[in-house]
């Protein structure tokens, strides 16, 4: 018992390094929250600033963009996690069928490396490719006989340009984990399906699907923690005031706010607000993911 109580002491030690990690950046910084409930000067601090109660809310709603951060928040963050789950499904499907070994992991690979690419990488290379001038796309365009667009300047193509730019980061690496869940499923059942006479789209539908069931409802639902997360360093890289009006999310708002703006009580009470509705999120899909998959945080 005490060989035990020692062995789990020096994993708890191993601990320590990530708790004061999540301690130091995590925790100790949410005492500025109180900034949201504050006319804050960063000469006077956190007690010499004037206490204001819920005024800072109260302006918070009556500015016209909040609403429309929010909305655009949501919106992007509901159609990058719709198809997050699509094409890696759809994805991991068709590698499933493919035979060749080299070929499979070959394409495995290619899918998967952008994800180890930062934003700030690809914002460039995206803004090179998407150019209206020189681009290659546009260019392409042109040579098909239309007008070249202007991608990252088109305030209704902006939005769905983020949820297809982020996919194509992103698609390789959600892949892999449903390629996982399919190495649980029994051969057995497609031997007998095969003798029942079932091609391979029947195989594909009746069994397949069903045993990546609990993985696709796991992650559907825990995705819901992110509904308010539309994705900052992308967002950031590639969007301009042209397309303030459908492209600017909650996190691009604040840093404007804070920290270009100084407003740095009100762009707390935006970060707030989103801190207090992501909660919500969070804890509706730890329970839709322990009612429909049986997930447990402990």
């Amino acid at each position: 018992m005490k060989k035990g109580l020692s062995y789990n002491g020096y994993l708890h030690l191993m601990l320590l390094p990530a708790f004061l990690f999540v301690f130091v950046y995590q925790y100790i910084p949410m005492f500025g929250l109180v900034m949201a409930f504050q006319q804050y000067v960063p000469t006077k601090g956190f007690f010499g600033s004037e206490w204001v109660g819920l005024q800072n809310f109260y302006y918070t709603f009556s500015l016209p963009g909040t609403g429309r951060v929010f909305w655009n928040t949501v919106f992007i963050a509901l159609m990058k996690i719709v198809v997050g789950l699509i094409a890696p499904i759809c994805t991991s499907l068709l590698l499933n069928e493919i035979s060749k070994q080299v070929f499979k992991r070959g394409v495995q690979t290619i899918v998967y490396l952008p994800h180890f690419l930062s934003w700030t990488l690809l914002g460039g290379i995206l803004i090179d490719i998407l150019s209206p001038s020189d681009g290659i796309v546009n260019q392409l365009i042109q040579w098909l006989g239309f007008e070249p667009i202007f991608f990252l300047g088109n305030k209704d193509i902006f939005p769905y340009l983020l949820v297809v730019t982020n996919e194509w980061k992103e698609f390789g690496f959600s892949t892999i984990i449903y390629l996982a869940a399919l190495t649980s499923i029994n051969p057995a059942l497609y031997e007998a399906a095969v003798m029942d006479g079932a091609n391979r789209l029947r195989q594909t539908w009746h069994i397949t699907l069903p045993g990546m069931r609990p993985i696709i409802v796991l992650l559907a639902t825990l995705s819901m923690s992110g509904i308010l997360n539309a994705g900052f360093e992308q967002v950031f890289n590639l969007y301009n005031p042209l397309v303030y009006e459908t492209g600017d999310i909650i996190d691009t708002y604040v840093y404007r706010m804070g920290i270009l703006n100084a407003q740095y009580s009100n762009a707390t009470t935006v970060g707030l607000l989103k801190s207090i509705i992501s909660f919500v999120f969070i804890s509706v899909s730890y329970y839709l993911a322990y009612r429909f998959a049986r997930y447990r945080i402990f």
